[in-house]
Formats: structure tokens, sequence, C-alpha cells
């Protein structure tokens, strides 16, 4: 059974950094993407950022490119969204999830319905 644990949301003012958690149990995830998502009142789900967990090559939405990093650390099986320069558009509930991708192609999925795991979510919220 895999689990997907986020942490570290919270408020922070317009242009403030913060540092979301995701804690990943159940399995190894060699050969997964894992990743986060955002969901803002009323919009879909956005495609943030995701990692290759082996390779630890990035992918950025275009929202947050140049703002967000993203990392993992393979022993502690978590991974990192580093968020700066924040915006009150960042403002969203937060998700973790994973997807199993043991052919990669160089086309990383960003719907929502391609991933396979989530995590509960954490709320973020940007005051300006």
């Amino acid at each position: 059974q895999v689990s997907l644990v986020e942490s570290g949301g919270g408020l922070v003012q317009a242009g403030g950094s913060l540092r979301l958690s995701c804690a990943g149990s159940g399995r190894t995830f060699s050969n997964y993407f894992m990743g986060w998502f955002r969901q803002a009142p009323g919009k879909e789900r956005e495609f943030v950022a995701a990692v290759n967990w082996e390779h630890g090559s990035a992918y950025f939405g275009t929202s947050v490119k140049d703002r967000f990093t993203i990392s993992r650390d393979n022993a502690e099986n978590t991974v990192y969204l580093q968020m700066n320069a924040m915006k009150p558009e960042d403002t969203a509930v937060y998700y973790c999830a994973a997807v199993f991708i043991p052919n990669y192609n160089g086309t990383l999925p960003t719907g929502q319905y391609e991933w396979d795991y989530w995590g509960q979510g954490t709320q973020v919220t940007v005051s300006s």
C-alpha cells in the first residue's frame, strides 16, 4: 500500500518562501516520477513540478518555473518542493503524487488522471 504524506504547508506573505515535503512509503520508487500538483478553489488540479526518482531530472509547470525547485532524498523516500518569490496566485491545496514510468520516452504526463498515487494535500496560502 503506497502512502504519500505531505507536510510544510501554511501561510506566507507575498515574496516569501515555503518548503513542502512529501514522505513516501509502501514501496521503492524506482522507475517513478514524484511530483506536485495544486488545486485552487473552483479550478482544475494543475501540474506544478516533478522529479525523476532515479536520475533527479526535474520538470516544472510554466507558472512556477524559475521560482520553484524540486528535489528528492532517496534514502529518506522524501521529495521536496521549495517555493520562492511566492505570489497570491500560488494559493492552493498542494498535492504530492507519484507515477510509474518504466520506459520514459521524454514526455512527462502532466494530467492528474495520468498519475497513480496521491497524498491528502496541504494548504498553502499566500497573502498580499
